[in-house]
């Protein structure tokens, strides 16, 4: 990159370009006028209509577009395909040189288009007719040449583009995405997907991650515990404490049942308040008796939210299966290797806090 003019004033700069907090305010807010007009006018029916034919379609959902909004239709289909949706992108040029064979009459096919005028829309329409598809034509130019080809024709209100000249497409393209997601959404909500099975169509992401993850995929497993009994004097389990990894002893009885916890928090607070009487203390005396426990089915996301529960978070659960037995332990770091996004933001905002 080059280096600014040494003339160069910024605050100059500013006024000369009239760019500033006020002339950016009347932009969000013109474009927040342009947009509330899209869902003022906005005709439900059809869109009710639309939404019926996608979640009845016994094909595939094929959505095209030219430019700009060729873009917002690529983006809604893989939205579809991510919620375990047939859905797929069809560019209208390759469409006409062979393309349109992935097509058969079982189909949708749904043509995002501002005017409804696009010479490849126009062309591509009666070939896809021809098919047996069924079209559908979203568009905000009423009495447009598509129109006549489709199905069924979804108006969406467009005041005017943000643009100056009412031309750049940056309104018109905002709502057709809020369009598109919200049926998507619409469609998710009337099919009953699980978390679960979203999360399956997001493998490698941390929102699958989280979600098909349960605390035994990410807990320490028994043998790997830091464990010690109520009659062990503290002094002696300090080793255990501080090398466990986990931040805590968890005190069990010889069955293996939870007795209570002791963290190094304990540790400070009896050091504290009992001074070289520490010595003489054992770990039952001053472990915490009601910790916070969970058990190994139980989803990640659901540990994360456990931790963070009042009256103060903490940084580790004791796991216990049906039989009350201590099995495990899933700590704060395990989740935030596993890929929980609520267990990272946790881990910045306990840092920023420390």
């Amino acid at each position: 990159m080059g280096s600014l003019p040494a003339h160069f004033d910024p605050i100059k700069h500013e006024e000369q370009s009239k760019l500033n907090e006020s002339t950016l305010l009347n932009l969000f807010k013109s474009q927040q006028s342009y947009l509330n007009y899209f869902f003022q006018h906005l005709d439900l029916s059809q869109t009710l209509k639309f939404t019926q034919i996608l979640l009845n379609s016994k094909g595939t959902i094929i959505f095209t577009g030219v430019g700009k909004s060729g873009f917002v239709a690529q983006k809604i289909s893989q939205t579809l395909v991510s919620l375990g949706i047939r859905s797929g992108f069809l560019s209208p040029v390759d469409a006409l040189h062979g393309d349109i064979g992935i097509l058969t009459r079982n189909d949708v096919v749904v043509m995002f288009s501002k005017s409804g005028n696009s010479e490849e829309l126009i062309r591509l329409a009666p070939c896809a007719k021809a098919k047996g598809a069924y079209l559908v034509g979203i568009t905000s130019n009423l009495g447009n040449n598509l129109m006549g080809f489709c199905d069924l024709n979804v108006h969406l209100p467009l005041e005017r583009e943000l643009c100056p000249f009412d031309l750049a497409p940056v309104t018109s393209t905002a709502i057709q995405m809020v369009f598109g997601d919200t049926v998507a959404i619409a469609l998710m909500s009337a099919r009953n997907l699980s978390k679960e099975a979203y999360a399956a169509n997001h493998p490698a992401g941390k929102i699958g991650k989280s979600l098909i993850f349960k605390v035994k995929d990410v807990m320490k497993k028994q043998e790997d515990l830091p464990v010690c009994k109520e009659g062990d004097l503290i002094m002696d389990q300090l080793v255990g404490l501080t090398s466990g990894g986990c931040g805590c002893l968890l005190v069990i009885d010889d069955d293996y049942h939870l007795i209570g916890t002791f963290t190094d928090g304990d540790l400070r607070r009896t050091l504290k308040a009992s001074g070289e009487g520490i010595f003489k203390l054992t770990v039952g005396e001053m472990c915490n008796r009601h910790p916070r426990i969970i058990g190994p089915d139980a989803m990640a996301v659901e540990a994360m939210q456990k931790m963070e529960s009042p009256p103060s978070p903490v940084q580790f659960l004791p796991v216990i299966n049906d039989k009350d037995i201590l099995i495990g332990i899933v700590t704060l770091h395990g989740l935030v290797s596993a890929g929980s996004t609520r267990a990272a933001l946790f881990l910045l905002l306990s840092n920023s806090i420390m």
